[in-house]
């Protein structure tokens, strides 16, 4: 394919390695009000999923309504683990210095998450001040909405765009947008088969680690 104008990369399992992190915060805090999810259940169910859209699929599940204030915990529990055990994806660094095209971040997570995960791991000055999230838009992944918001807010059009995604959901809604796709499974959440997932998603390749993305691009 020829250079694209844009990457558009996601965040969480992409970027920085948060997904078992996130989800087993998510399992514990569930576990508290009575409702057992494993970490590999949350993994399985809702991987690429904003929050919302989970909490509204398990309260659905499970017939009840999650406790007044339950989201804002989670959200504050999992940035207390972000704080003390998140790390960048290997290798992120290096191709991010690499690659040419212009970029910005796509994800399903909320605002400060997002610039807190980046900040965190030091990549937020690859990104500033293109970071943008599904609650800007009004369907989270797999509909195609913030992708093709990202591109309109970087003047790019969708068929110039590439998108870096790890989950089914994410690789979905860039195909949605006209977008190509590059599948990432360099996680710690990511096992077999999942290349297999991602490109049955539309991932027309797949980087099993950061190191193979610049020849992909």
């Amino acid at each position: 394919m020829t250079q694209p104008d844009l990457i558009i990369f996601d965040c969480d399992g992409v970027l920085i390695d948060s997904e078992v992190l996130a989800c087993r915060t998510d399992a514990a805090c569930l576990a508290e009000i009575g409702i057992a999810m494993s970490t590999e259940e949350i993994l399985d169910r809702y991987l690429g999923v904003s929050a919302s859209d989970m909490f509204a699929d398990i309260e659905l599940r499970h017939g009840r309504a999650l406790p007044s204030g339950f989201p804002e915990m989670v959200r504050g529990r999992i940035a207390t683990a972000f704080e003390a055990d998140l790390k960048p994806m290997e290798g992120v660094e290096a191709a991010l210095q690499t690659l040419s095209s212009r970029r910005c971040v796509a994800s399903s997570s909320a605002p400060a998450r997002v610039r807190q995960s980046l900040s965190l791991t030091g990549l937020l000055r690859y990104f500033d001040p293109h970071v943008f999230s599904a609650t800007q838009v009004a369907r989270s992944k797999p509909a195609p909405d913030l992708f093709l918001f990202a591109a309109d807010a970087m003047q790019a059009a969708p068929g110039t765009c590439l998108v870096v995604e790890d989950s089914v959901a994410g690789v979905c809604a860039a195909v949605a947008a006209g977008m190509r796709v590059v599948g990432f499974t360099g996680g710690t959440h990511c096992r077999p088969g999942h290349a297999e997932r991602l490109r049955s998603a539309g991932a027309f390749a797949v980087a099993g680690n950061m190191g193979q993305l610049p020849g992909l691009v």
